[in-house]
């Protein structure tokens, strides 16, 4: 045997040496970072324990079932393959708070691939709403240059695959009731918001009242009611309006802050 094949067999038992079985659940992991597949974990919410679900591309579904229903779902809307995680990577898991905190400018990733542009809008748009405070779906539809589609944004946020998140719990109906909500129906909704500061009661009843907009006497200035500027208002200064046409007869005029727009009845 020449000094030259010596070399490559000591090469080769090398080499032999070096081979260890891949780390099981590698293949997954990899899938999962080029958003092939999802994990997920749970977090605190609001609303107690929810399950969040993630990969390499961002946040992809926020739920409060349990891991089986979660899954389910997942499986049926999402369509790829999920498995659980034992946490949160930290970076992301104080991003997810922050932004349950109210705190817009938190950076949370979303991957929303398998949406209609149309959908994404109306979320992004939700995004814009200021913790504490709700808008109509008619904001939206307008706010997005879609102002006839009111119904269709109610739908939109109906479909939310990352609630809390993307906070439609910000957006009530144009009659002024709060509607539906994907994280357990209008119950849900009015804990969510009365935990940011909106009375929810008292918006439902100024709604019943006919109220859809609320003035200063003194600035002339008409918002929604729960714009930052409209609860500075004191009740003796407070007037309440059925339209925004209304408002702007009366010499009042639109809020820069909050942008209303007209409602109608529809959603």
């Amino acid at each position: 045997m020449t000094t030259s094949e010596l070399t490559d067999r000591s090469l080769e038992t090398s080499l032999r040496g070096l081979r260890t079985p891949a780390p099981e659940g590698l293949g997954f992991a990899a899938l999962v970072e080029t958003g092939l597949a999802d994990v997920y974990a749970p977090i605190a919410s609001p609303l107690g324990r929810a399950f969040v679900a993630w990969n390499g591309r961002g946040v992809s579904w926020i739920s409060a079932a349990e891991p089986g229903e979660f899954e389910t779902a997942f499986a049926a809307q999402v369509g790829r393959p999920i498995r659980p995680a034992a946490a949160l990577p930290d970076r992301l898991a104080r991003a997810i708070e922050r932004r349950f905190g109210g705190d817009r400018r938190a950076r949370v990733p979303l991957d929303l691939r398998g949406h209609t542009p149309f959908e994404v809008a109306v979320w992004t748009k939700a995004l814009e709403i200021p913790r504490g405070e709700v808008r109509p779906y008619a904001w939206i539809a307008a706010e997005i240059g879609r102002p006839r589609a009111v119904r269709a944004v109610g739908t939109a946020l109906a479909h939310n695959p990352v609630p809390l998140v993307v906070p439609c719990h910000r957006v009530v109906r144009s009659d002024g009731r709060l509607g539906q909500y994907s994280m357990g129906g209008p119950d849900a909704k009015r804990r969510v918001l009365g935990a940011e500061g909106v009375d929810a009661a008292a918006l439902e009843r100024e709604a019943a009242a006919g109220i859809r907009f609320v003035g200063s006497d003194t600035t002339h200035i008409v918002c929604h009611p729960t714009c930052r500027d409209a609860r500075r208002v004191t009740d003796r200064h407070r007037v309440g309006f059925p339209s925004l046409g209304a408002a702007k007869a009366a010499g009042y005029r639109p809020c820069r802050h909050c942008r209303p727009v007209s409602v109608g009845r529809a959603a």
